[in-house]
């Protein structure tokens, strides 16, 4: 025991004592503590019809490519984004983590500035925090609308700024005119983190052509159905590529999930049938909830559940079968929040009974 303890003080104090990734309840858990056989799982952003079967059929034809280690520059992939999106440059992860965490290696020495908009992803600074980066937060304005000239007084000499669009867990949509005016007047990258812009009417690829200071952060988790796959890619300025290479982990993304994505790229029939279930759930939530609902850009709205806490309010969702997620973890936001993504029909509607029973 005495050398365990000698041995734990080696480790980082930033992982001995510090915060950590908040993950919503296990579905498991809840249906075994409360009864349920089944759980209305609307806390992690998912999609509620799982994926798509072009994707399916390319797992199945790579099944035996994996005795093999996978290409770490995707061609395959690269190409199917260049089809679906345009010849733009394109880097992927391991999830829109792993493509995070490699640009901030890449980017961020000890001690060097990272800006990000609040209430926000915690991954961003958990990520900076690991590399030793220095962060500084930029409050949203009320509306949670980000406060362009903050953000810009305090990303002008960033290595590098994250703003999130449609904003987790806000699902606030930053319109593109706001991040040109960012990008002019900054002197670092901006990541601007597009994870649920499927869902949205904003359009931020064309930025690329103009702006060599920015990254488009796309993943593959939410309007295409493979969040297990964990699969994200990037839109980069062509000078970055290859350094983003050289800084990734080896080997990262492996062979059925890059399968996949590149079958889920061909199916926009898929992708049409998401996004508009999920604009007619974001609506009805919107209406029927009796209870303040953010305008949400994305697959879920954050909904003010005051005079409770998010935990409260979640745990009281818990025992009534539905898994929701409390905003009490993200950075900057006043606990009395939380997170609902759109499930599937009786998922919603069960959702919205437990929501009037409050």
């Amino acid at each position: 025991m005495q050398q365990s303890g000698r041995s734990v003080n080696l480790v980082r104090e930033l992982y001995r004592q510090g915060p950590s990734y908040v993950f919503a309840k296990k579905p498991g858990e809840i249906a075994e503590e409360f009864g349920f056989s089944q759980v209305a799982r609307l806390a992690s952003n998912e999609n509620p019809f799982g994926p798509s079967s072009f994707a399916i059929n390319e797992i199945n034809k790579a099944i035996d490519t994996i005795n093999r280690y996978p290409d770490t520059t995707q061609p395959d992939l690269i190409h199917a984004l260049e089809k679906f999106h345009g010849k733009y440059s394109f880097v992927t992860g391991a999830g829109m983590d792993g493509v995070i965490e490699t640009c901030i290696r890449a980017i961020v020495n000890p001690g060097d500035k990272v800006a990000i908009s609040t209430p926000t992803f915690s991954f961003y600074g958990l990520a900076t925090a690991a590399q030793g980066g220095t962060i500084e937060n930029v409050p949203r304005n009320a509306e949670f609308s980000v406060d362009i000239s903050s953000f810009i007084s305090s990303a002008r000499d960033a290595k590098i700024s994250f703003l999130c669009t449609p904003n987790n867990p806000s699902g606030t949509v930053t319109p593109v005119s706001d991040i040109e005016e960012i990008l002019r007047d900054i002197n670092g990258i901006l990541f601007l983190d597009n994870a649920y812009v499927e869902f949205s009417a904003e359009e931020y690829r064309p930025l690329m052509n103009d702006y060599e200071n920015l990254i488009i952060g796309r993943t593959m988790s939410k309007v295409f159905g493979l969040a297990g796959c964990r699969v994200g890619y990037a839109f980069v300025p062509g000078w970055f590529r290859q350094i983003y290479e050289k800084a990734a982990t080896p080997f990262a993304l492996n062979n059925l999930s890059a399968a996949a994505a590149t079958g889920a790229l061909q199916d926009q029939e898929f992708l049409d049938k998401t996004i508009s279930f999920v604009k007619k759930w974001r609506d009805i939530f919107t209406r029927e909830a009796g209870r303040q609902v953010l305008s949400s850009g994305a697959n879920f709205v954050m909904v003010d559940v005051s005079p409770f806490t998010g935990d409260e309010a979640a745990d009281y969702f818990a025992q009534n079968g539905v898994l929701v997620r409390s905003c009490r973890s993200f950075p900057g936001l006043e606990d009395h929040y939380i997170r609902v993504c759109i499930g599937e029909e009786w998922e919603n509607t069960r959702f919205l009974e437990v929501l009037r029973k409050i």
